[in-house]
Parts: C-alpha cells; sequence; structure tokens
C-alpha cells in the first residue's frame, strides 16, 4: 500500500511542478497586474478564461478521460497507439471547427458574454480554446504512461513562456484583459506545437493502420466519455456561474474582486489539480479489487488530511495577502477561505469519480453533477445579494457538498469502499476548530495577530495526536522518521 501512496505522491509533485510555479509566480506579479489592470477588466479576462475551460470540456467529448480508463485494459502497443492517435485526431477536429466558427462571429459573441463589442478579446480566446483543449489531450498521453519528466518540463516550458509574456503585453503595452489572456494562449500553443513534434512518431503509427492493427476504438471511447461531458461540464460550470453571475447580474467589479480571490486560494487549487492528474491512472491500474477499495479508502483519509491543512492556513492567513495588493483588491479577502474549502471538496467528489469509471458506469455522474449545478444556482441568487463575494463562495461550498453526498448515494453499491468515517470526522472537528478560532479569537492585522494564527495553525498536528487521529502504525513511522531527524541535526 505504502507503494500506490509512494507512487501518487510522485506523480502528483511532477504534475504540480509546473503549476506550483505558474501559480506561484502569478501571486508574485499579481501585485503588479493589479496596478495595471483595473478591476473591471480583470473581471473580463478572467470570465473569459473560466468559459475556454468550460467549452474545453465539451469539445474533448469525454475521450480524454476514457482515453485514461481504456489505456490499461491490456499492455498491447499497438492498440495504445491506435487510442492516442484516435484522441488526438478527434479533438483536433472539433476544436480547428469550433475555433474557426468563433473568430468569424467574434464580434456578436462579445457582446453577448461580455456586455460589449471586442472582437480582440473573443479572437484570442477562440485562439485557447483551440490549445487549452488540445494541450489536455496531449497531457493526457503523458499521464497515461507516466512520463513525469517529459509532462514537467513542458510545463515548466509554459510557465517560462508565459509570464514574461505577459508582464510585456500587460505592464509595457498596457493591453489589461487582451495581454492577460494571450500571454497564456500563445504560450500554450507553442507547448503544444512542441508536444506534438515529440509525440509524431507514436501518433503518426496509430493513424497508420498496419495489416493486423486493431481499429481506433472511437465508439468504445465516446460511449464511455460522452456521458461524462454533461456530469463534467456541469460540474465546471460551478465555477463559471458565480463569476458569470457576479459579472452580468451584480457588480463587474464584485467579479474582479472574485477574481482575485480565486488567484489568491491557487495553493488549494494546485494540490487538487495535483490529485486530479495523478489519481487516475494510479486508481484505475490496481487490478484486485480488495486492495483497490482499500488504497481508495486511505487516500480520502490522507487527502482530506493534506488539503485540510492547507485550506485552513488559507483561512487564517487571506487578509494578509490581500493587503500586498492595495487598497481597492483588499475586500477579496472575503470570498478566499470558501474557494479554498470549495476546491477542496472538489478533489474529495474525484475519488467518486474515479469508483464509477472503475464500474464503468459514467451516467451516475450526472445527476450529482446537476444537483450540484441547482444548489449552486439557488444559493448564488439567496446569498451574493445579501454577502457579495462571500456569498458566491459559499455558494460553491454547499454545490460541492451537495454534489459529494449524491454520488457518494450512487456509487456506494457499484464498488464497496470502507472510508475511515471515524479519522474523517476528527480531521474535520480540528480543522474547524483552529481556522474558525483562529479567524474569530486572532487580531485581523498586525504581527500579533498573523504571529497568533501562527500559533492556531501550528497546533493542527499536535491536536490530531491528541485526538487520536493517527493509528500505531503511523505514530510508530513518525516517531522513527523524528529520531532520525535529530540524529542527523545532532550529528
Amino acid at each position: 500500500m505504502l507503494a500506490y501512496l509512494k507512487r501518487l505522491l510522485t506523480a502528483g509533485a511532477a504534475y504540480q511542478a509546473g503549476d506550483i510555479l505558474a501559480k506561484g509566480a502569478a501571486l508574485f506579479t499579481l501585485p503588479l497586474y493589479t496596478r495595471y489592470v483595473s478591476t473591471v477588466q480583470y473581471g473580463r479576462a478572467e470570465a473569459l478564461l473560466t468559459a475556454v475551460i468550460l467549452l474545453s470540456i465539451v469539445l474533448r467529448l469525454g475521450v480524454g478521460e476514457a482515453f485514461i480508463r481504456f489505456y490499461y485494459d491490456d499492455a498491447d502497443t499497438q492498440r495504445r497507439d491506435r487510442i492516442a492517435a484516435g484522441a488526438v485526431g478527434l479533438v483536433f477536429l472539433t476544436t480547428t471547427l469550433t475555433a474557426a466558427l468563433g473568430a468569424v462571429f467574434a464580434r456578436p459573441l462579445s457582446e453577448l458574454l461580455l456586455g460589449y463589442h471586442s472582437a480582440a478579446l473573443l479572437d484570442i480566446a477562440m485562439l485557447g480554446i483551440w490549445a487549452f483543449t488540445n494541450l489536455e489531450i496531449a497531457y493526457a498521453l503523458l499521464r497515461a504512461d507516466e512520463r513525469k519528466g517529459t509532462y514537467m518540463r513542458a510545463a515548466l516550458a509554459d510557465v517560462s513562456i508565459t509570464i514574461p509574456l505577459m508582464v510585456y503585453l500587460v505592464v509595457v503595452r498596457h493591453d489589461e484583459a487582451r495581454g492577460l489572456l494571450a500571454g497564456n494562449y500563445i504560450a500554450s500553443t507553442f507547448v503544444l506545437l512542441g508536444l506534438w513534434w515529440n509525440e509524431r512518431a507514436r501518433l503518426l503509427a496509430g493513424f497508420r493502420r498496419a495489416p493486423g492493427a486493431p481499429p481506433i476504438a472511437l465508439r468504445r471511447m465516446l460511449d464511455f466519455g460522452l456521458p461524462t461531458v454533461p456530469a463534467d461540464a456541469s460540474v465546471y460550470a460551478l465555477q463559471v456561474a458565480d463569476r458569470w453571475y457576479l459579472l452580468r447580474d451584480y457588480s463587474v467589479g464584485a467579479a474582479g474582486l472574485y477574481a482575485v480571490a480565486a488567484k489568491l486560494a491557487t495553493v488549494v487549487f494546485v494540490a487538487v489539480r495535483g490529485f486530479q492528474y495523478a489519481w487516475p491512472p494510479l486508481a484505475y491500474s490496481v487490478e484486485d479489487d480488495d486492495v483497490a477499495a482499500r488504497l481508495y479508502s486511505i487516500v480520502t483519509t490522507y487527502y482530506v488530511l493534506g488539503t485540510g491543512v492547507v485550506v485552513a492556513g488559507v483561512a487564517l492567513f487571506a487578509r494578509w495577502g490581500c493587503r500586498l495588493l492595495g487598497h481597492s483588491y483588499y475586500d477579496s479577502y472575503r470570498a478566499i477561505p470558501w474557494l479554498a474549502l470549495g476546491w477542496s471538496l472538489y478533489g474529495l467528489y474525484l475519488i467518486f469519480i474515479v469508483i464509477s469509471g472503475r464500474a464503468r458506469r459514467t451516467r451516475r455522474n450526472l445527476p450529482a453533477a446537476l444537483a450540484g449545478l441547482v444548489v449552486n444556482v439557488i444559493s448564488l441568487l439567496v446569498l451574493v445579494p445579501a454577502l457579495g463575494i462571500a456569498g458566491a463562495g459559499i455558494a460553491l461550498v454547499l454545490s460541492y457538498a451537495a454534489m459529494i453526498v449524491v454520488i457518494y448515494l450512487l456509487t456506494r453499491r457499484l464498488f464497496s469502499v470502507g472510508f475511515e468515517w471515524g479519522r474523517l470526522a476528527r480531521l474535520v472537528t480540528v480543522f474547524f476548530t483552529a481556522s474558525v478560532g483562529g479567524e474569530l479569537l486572532a487580531p485581523t492585522h498586525g504581527l500579533v495577530g498573523f504571529l497568533a494564527r501562527g500559533v492556531a495553525w501550528c497546533l493542527i498536528f499536535p491536536a490530531l495526536w491528541l485526538a487520536g487521529f493517527f493509528n500505531a502504525a503511523e505514530r510508530a513511522r513518525a516517531s522513527a522518521l523524528l529520531a532520525s531527524v535529530m540524529t542527523r541535526w545532532r550529528g
């Protein structure tokens, strides 16, 4: 079991490397952008960025998820190459046609989506749809083979191009929203072309059907993947609905503040993204059902532990990060804890998605996603007028919680997993006490407030130890690790 957990951690760390650098650089440069981009322009750029991702889910037709699932059916190289070529070719076709149509109708689309005419912004967004969607499939090929080194180099190359280009476009050229979008998608285009070149032999071999080679299993992939599209789109629509509601029906400035809050809570998103990429290949590769069930249970517990520590830290220190951005962006702190918690719940939801995928019952994902979407819309209408951007964050948390409850009920008979409910309850209790207690009792500014919140955060692991969360084996490993560290320090 430890070998599986180590494999999950190493793969997740590799997939996170690019995101860590990208999000770290984004946080470092965010104070710079906020001085050159108004809250209105920032809100428009972020709304288009999320819309690109939503449309990307639809244009992939679920073949990315199906590719990962069917890749482990057997080890036949020709079959795997044919599956890879089919996934790449189909997504290339759907994205190219969509981007071309979007560019033709860019002006009316900008009026529909943004409320004003800006064909240039929509043209850049169309490039983003094409590059981002195809890049996701290219990355899926690397994740299926667990080629962590190639994935990491590609992700780092993307960041290395994006940051200086974006700084030039936003700071030097004063392109505001256009600069934010173009910096992202021009870099993605270069990285995509590089990956295609690197994979050219494999993809060309997959498109050439040699005598006796298996056909491209597009029908099987679509049968598996298409039912996931409405569910995945509904899930991501949760992140689009709140921004678009704020942008079009509440306040463009509030949408900008909410987008900045999302940036500052991004440390949780990075952790979830690494888990999202590393988890399905590992989960599907375990053939023994009993071993898989035990693994799913342990991973759930450790996932809540890891992300819970991060969410508590984000909740306690959100105000200090917002003060670095200037007075006009300070109120974004109100949504940060809720966004961090919501994204951590999304990662928990992914565990149940794998359960339905393992049983090949992907149609059960849709009711859970729709339940979350309904809860999100109702919560936005009720909470945002009263609470502003904090209400939008709370709506996200409530929707993900509803999705988890529904999909658990729908999948528990498909594949039995003995979750560690007692340990999970201890985790939730300690995290709630540390974050809420620190927020209510510690000062909200100054060095004293910062240090007091730091103490509350540092007490999480001692509190878990006293609450009996760690079992005997974990305590023994922790004691051995501490003894080893102390020995090295004294030596």
